[in-house]
């Protein structure tokens, strides 16, 4: 059995009081700003007397990354506390100091706008820019605002974590639906499950509407259209740009995933027949083994090769029958990294994680790594299984701690990924060579690395994950900005996303949606506020680190057979990207590690040559694509 990566990976946020996945370091000092400005602490009268100048815009940033520093560690750890172990008091406790951090954040980001035309130093009007930016959910100045905003948040992520359906008589968790849905061959088994789980969701609706009104009078008092439109600020280009970078990334992948899913297709409809699957049209989302139709590699053993060679491992048998538990997993992805020349993980960390799940309370199990000091308390959060899923899951959790201890020298506002599509990267790069043959017969897990022949399979399980996420990666946010935007009302929430589904992926619900559906809000990242285009970037960034760091150890061979483990050298130019954090514009930190300054999906047509070519002919005489 196995299930999909990203059921497990990690949730990041990018608001500072946000303790998953990138929350920004403790800053202990003001640090002495570039062009000679000394810092010091501020007065009343600082941000109201006279024009601004740049002696104060140094000032002020010192004092707010002091402020947002104190506040970050204490929010940090209630949210940590809640997280693992869901209560009224731990939501309550939750709640305040969310609401507490968003007024903080809110007040300083509209103080930063007094000085938009002071010249100062580079880094300074970095550190005033990140300000605006750094909300993931800006609340209005108005009085209570922040506190609603805050118990909706609480309340939505809440009501997630602890959802339950009916199937087959009992109650069933997420976990259970996943591995079954995951299992499942029998088409009415998997609607059940995959509409199951969606009982859970309309209940957020109400809260998700008036969140977004909340959320929007915020941004506009910031000075942005609307939510989205500030989301897509943060990536050092124009909103605008970034959106229109992102559909050029994606017409350039978008034919390989229309192959796959036409051969995909072809297979459902050989199994299923076409009353359940045709052989033209969108794909039935529930049939691809994975709760959001994201990633399908849980039906492998559906669309395996009938020619070509066969796989001759399973990486969860390889795991069980050297009896591997979820502790020695995560030593397993440690050693990775630390053969690349970085420093183990700290004794805090084997002791205050949460590897797997706690019998005796009910906890956040959606995987995620945590700085909860901004300087050396990282940890993740897992409820890990032995399977191959949650060893990769393991090494990309941990891409996000090492990358928070490499910049925690960073000041305040720096210390996070160049954007957010490099933090989830960072992991998912490492992944790549952790799934390889050639890393598991370094580690002693395979004994005999398999021959070419075994490369189509191979490539084809990457696929199913990899480049079957891609429009669903691009779709979440898609979706949200004509939300934030109005362009969708709450009446055609659930109509807009299901277009959506069709349009990107080519999926269809298996069956029509009851009126009240919100089946956005059965994504976690959507009740969890998680701004989700990182991951297609990160889908992107993956293959541009892999094909670099490939070149940089002399690797000749496929890349898909590549793997880094062990190269040292590798390792400095790596950390040396880590360690600027987000002190410069990340086509910088891009050049710091591959020499390159855009982004590039060629690398993700090169790992993937082989398998399109072998799609293609496959795929002769079908009618591919389908009418969205």
């Amino acid at each position: 059995m196995k299930r999909s990566l990203l059921t497990a990976t990690a949730v990041c946020a990018l608001a500072f009081g946000a303790a998953a996945c990138m929350a920004p370091g403790y800053f202990d000092q003001p640090e002495t700003p570039a062009g000679g400005l000394q810092a010091r602490p501020l007065t009343s009268g600082d941000l109201v007397n006279g024009a601004p100048t740049a002696a104060e815009a140094v000032n002020f940033v010192a004092d707010a990354e002091r402020q947002l520093a104190e506040l970050s560690e204490e929010a940090s750890r209630i949210a940590w506390t809640r997280a693992t172990n869901i209560t009224y008091d731990t939501m309550w406790l939750e709640s305040r100091i969310n609401a507490q951090m968003t007024e903080l954040q809110v007040r300083l980001a509209g103080q930063a706008a007094r000085f938009n035309d002071v010249e100062v130093p580079a880094d300074v009007r970095r550190k005033l820019n990140l300000l605006r930016l750094g909300i993931v959910l800006p609340a209005p100045s108005r009085a209570g605002a922040a506190s609603e905003l805050a118990d909706i948040t609480t309340r939505l992520d809440s009501t997630y974590a602890t959802g339950k359906f009916q199937y087959q008589g009992r109650e069933i968790t997420l976990d259970e639906a996943n591995i079954l849905i995951a299992e499942s061959r029998n088409p009415a088994e998997t609607k059940a499950l995959y509409e199951g789980w969606r009982t859970v969701s309309p209940a957020m609706a109400g809260d998700y509407a008036r969140m977004v009104e909340i959320a929007n009078e915020g941004s506009r008092e910031l000075g942005f259209a609307d939510t989205g439109a500030m989301w897509r600020a943060g990536y050092d280009m124009d909103p605008d740009a970034f959106a229109a970078e992102t559909d050029r990334l994606w017409e350039q992948v978008k034919p390989f995933y229309e192959n796959l899913h036409c051969y995909v297709r072809g297979r459902l409809n050989a199994k299923y027949g076409d009353a359940v699957q045709p052989d033209h049209g969108p794909i039935r989302a529930d049939l691809l083994g994975n709760m959001w139709s994201q990633q399908w590699g849980n039906i492998y053993d559906v669309v395996a090769p009938t020619e070509g060679g066969a796989s001759s491992y399973d990486l969860t048998d390889l795991l069980t029958s050297q009896q591997y538990d979820a502790v020695r997993m995560v030593r397993t992805g440690e050693g990775f990294y630390t053969s690349l020349g970085l420093d183990p993980l700290p004794q805090t960390f084997w002791e205050r994680s949460q590897i797997t799940r706690p019998r005796d309370r009910e906890v956040v199990c959606h995987a995620s790594a945590w700085d909860l000091d901004n300087r050396d308390d990282i940890r993740i959060k897992m409820c890990t299984q032995v399977n191959g899923d949650d060893f990769y899951t393991v090494h990309h959790e941990l891409g996000h701690n090492y990358y928070q201890r490499a910049y925690k020298d960073q000041p305040f506002l720096f210390k996070n990924g160049a954007n957010d599509g490099f933090h989830e990267a960072i992991g998912d790069f490492i992944g790549l060579s952790a799934l390889t043959p050639t890393y598991l017969n370094q580690i002693g897990l395979l004994q005999t690395t398999p021959g070419a022949e075994e490369d189509i399979p191979f490539l084809l399980k990457m696929a199913l994950d990899k480049i079957a996420f891609l429009p669903f990666g691009l779709m979440v946010d898609r979706w949200r900005w004509d939300v934030f935007s109005g362009e969708t009302s709450p009446a055609e929430y659930n109509a807009a996303w299901s277009a959506d589904m069709l349009k990107y992926q080519g999926l269809v619900p298996p069956g029509p949606r009851p009126d009240n559906a919100f089946d956005p809000g059965a994504k976690y990242h959507i009740p969890g506020n998680t701004p989700y285009t990182r991951y297609f970037l990160a889908h992107i960034y993956q293959f541009q680190f892999h094909r670099a760091a490939c070149r940089q150890a002399g690797w000749n061979g496929p890349l898909h057979r590549c793997s880094i483990y062990g190269n040292e050298e590798v390792g400095q130019r790596f950390n040396a990207m880590m360690e600027m954090g987000q002190s410069r514009p990340w086509p910088e930190a891009m050049q710091a590690f591959t020499g390159e300054r855009g982004n590039d999906a060629s690398a993700v047509a090169d790992y993937f040559a082989p398998l399109n070519e072998w799609l293609i002919r496959q795929n002769r005489g079908k009618d591919c694509g389908w009418d969205s």
